[in-house]
């Protein structure tokens, strides 16, 4: 402290101070006349006052300061402590003095109530018994109306049908990312917010036993009449679809269904399921038991370049309908999401866990004879045969860079330019953290911004990992237009 600053103890000495000056001034006023006297008088008791309340005043704010001045000392001792000040403030906790005997004090902000935006209010979530209505008016079809839903309730183990009241989708700028399509953003609408009025458990030909929802807007029964309203309820542990389908779109593959992350209450604990659209149109490349496609037909057609140019494949060169282009954008897709079950389901390629589906059903062990293993879920349109369809896209984020499945770009001499440069353009993070923000319940399943980012640092690992291999290996990158 400053030694010329007046302490409070000081005051009454100064008080004494003044009374023996004003009775000196006094005796030598007593030869003035009596107004001069009255005049004087009031100005000393003017000063007086004056002084009195500065003294007051000052002494005041200096208990203040060293009262402050005391509890900083032992704060910046103990920083993780925190007071409150006299005015009623929390001292925030970051000091930073910059000279050894000044401490500054920065207090918080009151916090204001955010600005309520358009779209970002959630209301509470009511848990809704869906009616299905009969589409006819008589007592018949209503009461075999009730009959099925209980069948399929009862099947499935539903109590209810899942009805959200808020969309989980969110696109708050005018335009969403350029690699959706209009139909890309109305289909994930649909799967995350459309009303749901049945569901039923399907094995639509050429496929395993599929669970079906349909919306309200869906007037039949039938499957394959189910075209953009029905969707494929997947398990809660496969919610990598979800992370698929956006990949797939900024990679600009576009091959795969969209999919999102939507929530029933009634199946899987009430946890998040990845919903994928339907597409009836849907079929396996090879449906005939007697011409599966197996790994040696697939390595001669990449060998001949099916359907390149406009040539007419040959029947030794063991064909399909795909064209030579497809099977790169698949192993460019696969490879960064490791998925295996397509090209590689007895995990000939890696080092498989016990809990990998090839080991739980021996398939690990017919690694033997390579070019007769079955490739799997190799699905097209029927009425457009040429372009594969990526079906079943589980992908598997936990396989370290030194386990990888190589056996993925066995063959494989191109690669589409599109998304190779995606790959070189160091902004696939940026692209993937602005497209899978749109769906907010995938987004806070996988644990916010944080957890995205560590399913980011893998992609972006293994994306090195191929780009390396395309150097060594003298792959081709060229345009592969649709």
């Amino acid at each position: 402290m400053d030694t010329h600053t007046t302490r409070p103890g000081n005051v009454g000495n100064t008080l004494i101070c003044l009374s023996v000056s004003f009775l000196k001034v006094c005796n030598c006023c007593r030869g003035y006349s009596a107004i001069r006297k009255y005049l004087i008088i009031a100005l000393v008791c003017f000063v007086y006052l004056f002084f009195t309340v500065h003294v007051n005043h000052t002494s005041t704010r200096q208990d203040k300061r060293a009262d402050l001045w005391t509890r900083n000392s032992v704060y910046s001792l103990n920083p993780r402590k925190t007071y409150q000040d006299p005015t009623g403030e929390e001292v925030n906790e970051s000091l930073s003095p910059t000279r050894s005997n000044v401490v500054y004090i920065t207090l918080k902000s009151k916090r204001h109530k955010p600005a309520i935006i358009r779209g970002t209010v959630r209301p509470k979530l009511r848990r809704k018994k869906v009616k299905v209505r009969p589409q006819g008016g008589t007592q018949g079809k209503a009461k075999d109306a009730r009959h099925n839903t209980n069948t399929v309730d009862k099947q499935l183990g539903y109590s209810e049908l899942d009805h959200s009241d808020y969309s989980t989708i969110r696109i708050y700028s005018e335009r969403a990312p350029p690699w959706f399509s209009n139909d890309d953003i109305m289909a994930m609408r649909f799967l995350a917010d459309g009303k749901i009025t049945q569901i039923d458990e399907v094995a639509p030909p050429g496929f395993s036993s599929l669970i079906l929802f349909k919306s309200a807007t869906n007037h039949t029964d039938d499957a394959d009449a189910c075209r953009k309203c029905c969707g494929i309820v997947r398990r809660p542990l496969d919610m990598s679809e979800v992370f698929a389908f956006h990949l797939d779109r900024i990679l600009g593959l576009n091959r795969t269904l969209p999919a999102v992350s939507r929530r029933f209450h009634s199946l899987g604990d009430g946890q998040p399921c990845p919903v994928v659209l339907w597409d009836p149109t849907l079929s396996p490349v090879v449906d005939q038991p007697s011409e599966k496609l197996n790994w040696g037909s697939y390595q001669s057609a990449l060998k001949y370049k099916c359907w390149h140019r406009g040539t007419i494949p040959k029947p030794e060169w063991s064909c399909t309908s795909i064209h030579h282009h497809e099977w790169s954008k698949l192993v460019v897709f696969d490879f960064l999401l490791q998925i295996y079950e397509r090209l590689d389901k007895n995990c000939c390629g890696f080092k498989p866990r016990p809990e990998d589906t090839c080991v739980e059903l021996g398939h690990h062990e017919e690694c033997t004879d390579k070019d007769s293993i079955e490739l799997t879920h190799i699905v097209h349109r029927r009425h457009n045969p040429h372009h594969l369809v990526f079906f079943n896209n589980k992908g598997y984020f936990d396989r370290d860079e030194e386990n990888l499945d190589f056996r993925l770009l066995e063959g494989i001499k191109e690669l589409p330019d599109q998304s190779v440069s995606v790959l070189k353009s160091q902004r696939l993070r940026e692209k993937l953290l602005q497209s899978l923000f749109l769906d907010q319940l995938y987004w806070d399943s996988q644990g916010g911004r944080q957890g995205i980012e560590k399913l980011i640092d893998v992609i972006e690992r293994r994306a090195k990992v191929l780009l390396t291999y395309i150097n060594a290996h003298g792959i081709k990158v060229v345009p592969m237009n649709s």
